[in-house]
């Protein structure tokens, strides 16, 4: 019998497809499945599991997407961090309808959820700003995101003076900073199969405040 390396992607996907995803099998709360799956997912040598695809969709009805990290989640919600002067920022201004993507694809799964982003609260920036390397704080408050530059060169000059300005101190928040919690509407594991036949779960709200769970043709 074939060992297997449960930190090995490869090893991982081919359980997984043999086991499928069965209903019996799933958590009845959403944020427990993810959890299962994303504590896995940590487990492995996967690149970026953090990693998920932020869509947007801005005034003109024309979609956007984009790579963010996970920084934190819990039942309220997932948390990602951006200037609030970006892109994302003013489309979720417009319109804070949004879908999230985790890739899995090594393993061989997907999470897709859709939600309402909303801003978190500057403390709750704060708190999560402070645990940064001082680089990145340095970062955050050097890059007008989404914004035209012409030089790679002018970025630098930034950053360099944003160091001489808090080279004797603390970095503190930048107050065009800071994190978006995605509240969930629904959620969708997917997971694959042979011939394409895979296993899909969709996750909505009931009437009853919990989760009603549908299976979907793949």
């Amino acid at each position: 019998m074939k060992s297997i390396n449960l930190s090995r992607p490869a090893d991982l996907r081919d359980l997984f497809m043999q086991q499928g995803l069965h209903k019996d099998d799933l958590e009845s709360n959403p944020f427990k499945q993810f959890e299962n799956w994303y504590q896995q997912t940590l487990k492995t040598d996967i690149a970026e599991p953090t990693a998920m695809s932020l869509a947007t969709v801005d005034k003109q009805g024309q979609p956007w997407q984009r790579m963010v990290l996970l920084k934190l989640y819990d039942e309220q919600g997932f948390i990602f961090f951006s200037n609030y002067g970006s892109r994302k920022a003013q489309h979720i201004q417009h319109n804070n309808r949004v879908s999230l993507l985790f890739p899995w694809y090594p393993l061989g799964r997907q999470v897709k959820i859709t939600g309402l982003a909303e801003k978190i609260s500057v403390a709750e920036s704060l708190k999560y700003f402070s645990t940064r390397q001082r680089g990145s704080q340095l970062g955050a408050w050097s890059s007008h995101q989404s914004q035209v530059i012409k030089t790679r060169a002018m970025l630098d000059s930034m950053v360099e003076k944003i160091k001489h300005k808090f080279a004797n101190g603390e970095v503190p928040l930048p107050d065009f900073w800071g994190g978006y919690r995605v509240r969930p509407t629904s959620f969708e594991f997917w997971q694959a199969r042979e011939n394409r036949l895979h296993d899909v779960f969709f996750y909505q709200p009931d009437d009853n405040k919990g989760w009603e769970i549908q299976r979907l043709s793949p």
